[in-house]
């Protein structure tokens, strides 16, 4: 199986944002480093070298949700695209997705437009999501 790459980490770093002390997210989440959430608890200190390490644990869990969700061939920028989105929505958002329809089904271009509906938070069209997406949707379009 495919593993997410440096390039997908780091798009994901520069969505995230560092934080090395743990914070509550406003999902009111203890939340540390670029957006880990896993046992993490208050009063938590990371540096960005354990916080890249955390984040690539992170990764491998969205990457197993596209390994076991998508039946069909992709390329390592389709698969970032992917790690990244499934990171940041989670995966029964993706599992349950129009987008992962249209992945199964073979049609990428039609796939590609669906991430920027996924652009809003507490039924607000945010910013950086909308951003984020746009990254993703680049990403994935390379093919």
């Amino acid at each position: 199986a495919m593993k997410p790459s440096q390039s997908c980490i780091d798009l994901v770093k520069s969505f995230e944002g560092f934080q090395s002390k743990a914070y509550l997210c406003p999902a009111g989440v203890w939340t540390v480093g670029y957006g880990t959430t896993e046992n993490v608890s208050s009063g938590d200190c990371v540096t960005e070298t354990e916080a890249e390490e955390l984040l690539r644990n992170d990764l491998l869990d969205a990457s197993k949700a596209v390994d076991e969700l998508v039946d069909v061939d992709m390329s390592q920028a389709q698969y970032d695209a992917l790690a990244s989105f499934i990171y940041n929505v989670g995966r029964e958002a993706f599992r349950n997705s129009t987008l992962l329809k249209l992945i199964n089904a073979g049609n990428f271009p039609a796939a590609a437009l669906q991430f920027q509906r996924w652009n809003k938070g507490g039924g607000k069209v945010l910013p950086g999501l909308t951003k984020r997406r746009e990254a993703e949707r680049a990403l994935f379009a390379k093919g």
